[in-house]
């Protein structure tokens, strides 16, 4: 369970070409491109607008070379100016002639931005392309991407784009590459293709755990099957006399993508208050990177506002006695009404190092951010041997010490609940709603943010909707 901070469907395989293309922590080298390969780039959009909705860059590759290419060798970046430092973006494939299955799309950030680019789309292919013979072309790649919450973007200044070619042309503002050598294009100022430690690449390797939540219902045996727990028992935090109702955790794909509901409830009594909880059945994880995309609420789905509401992400292992010096917790908790003593919304990242109940002790360090945080967000906690840290939509939170590091595998929860009854006297139903996109965890590595993002990126162009590669501790 989450505390308080002040006291208290299987798909396809991996497709390796995605996920591996990039640095890892310890580099490997590119294959090197052979002397005669040859290729150029083709590009037009397909929303010419200044801004739109979303950009849609087309893409030709043709071998102009004398031998035949491996397309899982080939990567074509696309450069764009992010429209603030903590947006984050989609990729998705509308139509390709060699079958969108086939094609990737990463994202990352430039070490050296400039004024019309500080990140890049980077196109790929899995070993299902083939080979491109001299002469050949992949023929028509209708690609796209998008902000991840939607807003519309600035697309006028970017690199990359140009609104006036809408059809297909030389266009050497994107580059080519292959086995790591470019051989097409000019990048931006920022760009260094051959850089092996190239920190915004996606990292390979690193044991991994990736949910979509793709999901029927809570009683979904794929649910159960990949290592999830929907909690029905009795028990805090929270409410006295609340229950955990399992039914309440629900899914739906609102515009094709796959999301978790966890519905919290009640009528003002302990009886009416229905909680909700979803966790890993494995307490399995420890130093690494965890992270998940949340959408808080700070307005009840319907009734009355004003309970004390708790909205969470955390990682947990069990306390096996008062104060005892193994006990380990990390959370983001979101209080949209307030509570424990705070007025109004306000998210703490929290880091335990240990408690006990009674009488209440706690040894914890947090942050805090007193605003709203309604909306989607993408959580991330790193934890390795020297500090806990935690980022929100890629921007730093907090750093935690050394002293709450982890000795003991943890479990991976979501959880929505009320603190107590206090914040709303009306007997009027109403009820809260918590929202989950995603989870990640990758065994024993520190991304970045931005190497998070590249690594959801990898998932979903590949297909996968769950992975798990953790081993049971």
């Amino acid at each position: 369970m989450s505390t308080r901070p002040t006291g208290r469907r299987t798909r396809a395989a991996l497709a390796l070409a995605a996920l591996l293309g990039g640095s890892a922590l310890t580099g490997l080298p590119a294959p090197a491109a052979a002397a005669d390969a040859a290729l150029t780039v083709q590009y037009r959009t397909g929303a010419g607008g200044a801004t739109a909705d979303q950009s849609e860059p087309w893409f030709k590759v043709r071998n102009t070379g004398s031998s035949p290419v491996q397309l899982s060798q080939v990567k074509v970046r696309y450069y764009f100016r992010a429209d603030s430092p903590g947006a984050s973006y989609r990729f998705a494939c509308s139509w390709a002639v060699k079958g969108c299955s086939a094609v990737t799309g990463t994202f990352g950030t430039l070490a050296r931005p400039t004024g019309t680019a500080d990140r890049y789309l980077e196109i790929g292919f899995t070993p299902s392309a083939g080979s491109l013979a001299p002469g050949a072309d992949t023929g028509d790649m209708q690609l796209r991407f998008h902000r991840a919450d939607w807003q519309t973007m600035r697309q006028g200044d970017d690199y990359s784009f140009n609104g006036s070619q809408t059809s297909y042309a030389d266009w050497n503002k994107v580059t080519a590459r292959i086995g790591g050598a470019t051989v097409w294009g000019t990048a931006p100022g920022g760009d260094d293709p051959t850089d092996p430690t190239d920190p915004t690449d996606p990292p390979g390797g690193g044991q991994t755990l990736f949910d979509d939540f793709d999901y029927t219902s809570h009683t979904d045996p794929a649910l159960s099957a990949h290592g999830w727990s929907v909690r029905s028992d009795s028990g805090g935090p929270g409410v006295p006399g609340a229950t955990w109702d399992p039914s309440k955790v629900t899914f739906s794909a609102p515009d094709g993508n796959s999301v978790m509901n966890l519905e919290t409830s009640t009528a003002g009594t302990g009886a009416s208050t229905t909680h909700t909880e979803v966790l890993t059945k494995n307490t399995k994880f420890r130093n690494c990177t965890y992270a998940a995309r949340v959408r808080f609420s700070d307005a009840p789905a319907y009734g009355p506002d004003g309970d004390r509401v708790v909205q969470t992400f955390f990682t947990i292992n069990d306390l096996k006695a008062p104060m005892a010096d193994d006990y380990a917790e990390y959370d983001f908790e979101y209080l949209p009404n307030g509570g424990w003593g705070e007025p109004s919304n306000i998210l703490y990242t929290t880091s335990w190092e240990t408690y006990a109940p009674d009488p209440w002790q706690a040894v914890n360090q947090h942050s805090e951010s007193r605003r709203s945080f309604a909306g989607w967000h993408d959580l991330v906690v790193t934890i390795d041997d020297s500090a806990i840290t935690y980022y929100v939509d890629g921007q730093h939170f907090g750093t935690h010490d050394a002293a709450y590091l982890p000795e003991r595998p943890m479990s991976i929860n979501f959880n929505q609940w009320l603190i107590d009854l206090g914040g709303q006297a009306s007997t009027a139903p109403r009820a809260y709603d918590q929202q989950v996109d995603y989870v990640l965890h990758v065994k024993d590595r520190v991304l970045t943010p931005a190497q998070v993002t590249a690594r959801i990126d990898a998932h979903r162009a590949a297909g996968t909707s769950f992975v798990d590669e953790v081993p049971a501790s």
